[in-house]
């Protein structure tokens, strides 16, 4: 088995500027956490593990040191060095394996609600590729399929796509098979060696690939907002009922699926619409409100009257009174003081567009709200403009504006002058209270 996790995820930043790509959560779990857990499914038939990492790798193996699997088979986290596309990657994953017979190579940062995927790739014969149907296929890798389902081509975001089945990022093949055409691999335009462009080259000369399909939900999370999306897709499919495994208190309301963890609290008064999630030693309230698609990670504090609606809250953040957080994303260790606002909709009402790589992108998305990296500060009565990234362990000073991105470690200063004037006395006196009225 062969885990690519050694992206740098700079569209996902200020997210990624505090944590490594496969760290990032759902449902508060790690992406890689959820590929770990459904490698348990095959625990028994899995010689080794290795897991190709390079930004940020010492929190990666620190994590998968503290999972089962590390206890149960071989797994070894290995350094990509220099990040050179994920066909780079992919053969120092296949080096770094003691055979060359079937190897499973998929994408760490793929999440998925389909927990057999690695038992049906194994019991897949051949080689194998996964596809999913997708509504913009022309966003990914596009698979052809030929007679007999098997892989035809392979097509790197078409314009005009042939078909809506998407590469989903998750390969069986043997190693021994693919790793000449590893070996050959040239510069794509993006300046990176593509394992995708190895795959096409062994199919081009003969070798069979076949097609299997996802049977759940899917999302490469490539940017803030499919974050967003992913945890939608989580709570739909696997947050089942109310599960409470801390503490409601008296006059608080749960409606619909819910899952508050252990050594939670929801204090009177407080609000819950499911399906929200709600992770270990989190406080929520009093009189909060928690709209659907919510999820508060570990350690963190939703205060007095504050308002989330579809938003991920990561650990240990803080957001205590009279706020609303709308369509955020807000990481670890951040504060947000009393009284301030993440705008989610334009005037317009037009698709937000958040800047990305130094480029106005679309999220899609008619309601997005702001990303606040980690460890960030935010004074009181600020609001921050939809789409607006403030980036990690940076302040803004109270009552500002944001309408434009924050870069990391900085201070945002809100240039705002007063001026105090002497009234004129019949001002003065036209605005006595009259005496009739008493």
């Amino acid at each position: 088995m062969v885990l690519l996790a050694a992206g740098r995820g700079e569209r996902l930043r200020p997210i990624t500027e505090t944590r490594p790509k496969p760290l990032i959560p759902v449902l508060c779990k790690p992406l890689i956490h959820w590929h770990l857990d459904y490698l348990m499914n095959i625990a028994e038939q899995l010689n080794e593990v290795i897991i190709v990492a390079s930004y940020m790798r010492d929190k990666v193996e620190e994590f998968v040191k503290r999972h089962s699997l590390y206890s149960k088979t071989s797994v070894k986290v290995i350094n990509q060095g220099e990040e050179l596309g994920t066909g780079h990657a992919v053969l120092k994953g296949i080096e770094a394996l003691s055979g060359d017979g079937e190897v499973i190579i998929a994408y760490s940062d793929i999440f998925t609600t389909d927990s057999m995927i690695y038992r049906r790739l194994l019991e897949s014969p051949g080689n194998v590729i996964v596809g999913t149907k997708h509504c913009k296929p022309h966003e990914y890798g596009v698979i052809v399929v030929g007679e007999g389902g098997v892989l035809k081509e392979l097509i790197e975001k078409p314009r005009d796509p042939p078909t809506n089945v998407v590469n989903a990022g998750f390969y069986k093949l043997r190693a021994g098979g693919i790793y000449n055409y590893l070996l050959s691999l040239k510069p794509s335009i993006r300046g990176e060696y593509e394992f995708t462009d190895a795959v096409s080259m062994f199919v081009k000369n003969g070798g069979r690939v076949n097609v299997l399909t996802l049977s759940e939900e899917w999302i490469d999370v490539g940017y803030p907002w499919h974050l967003l999306e992913a945890q939608r897709i989580a709570l739909d499919k696997l947050v089942k009922g109310v599960e409470v495994r801390g503490e409601v208190g008296p006059g608080a309301y749960i409606r619909g699926k819910v899952r508050v963890g252990e050594g939670s609290v929801v204090l009177p008064g407080t609000f819950i619409e499911g399906p929200a999630f709600i992770g270990g030693n989190v406080t929520v309230g009093p009189c909060a409100r928690l709209r659907p698609y919510t999820v508060i990670c570990n350690g963190s504090r939703v205060g007095f009257a504050v308002e989330v609606k579809e938003s991920l809250i990561m650990e240990n953040t803080n957001v205590l009174h009279l706020a609303y957080i709308g369509d955020s994303i807000v990481c670890e260790n951040v504060n947000i003081g009393a009284g301030s606002i993440t705008a989610n909709l334009r005037f317009d009402e037009a698709p937000v567009k958040v800047s990305v790589k130094g480029e106005r992108v679309s999220s899609g998305r008619k309601k997005l709200g702001a990303i606040i990296g980690g460890g960030a500060r935010i004074g009181v009565n600020v609001s921050i403009m939809p789409g607006v990234k403030i980036g990690s362990c940076s302040w803004v000073e109270p009552g500002s504006v944001v309408a434009r991105d924050v870069p990391p470690r900085s201070f945002l200063r809100a240039r705002t002058e007063y001026y105090i004037e002497e009234l004129a006395e019949e001002v003065v006196e036209k605005g006595k209270p009259n005496e009739d009225e008493h």
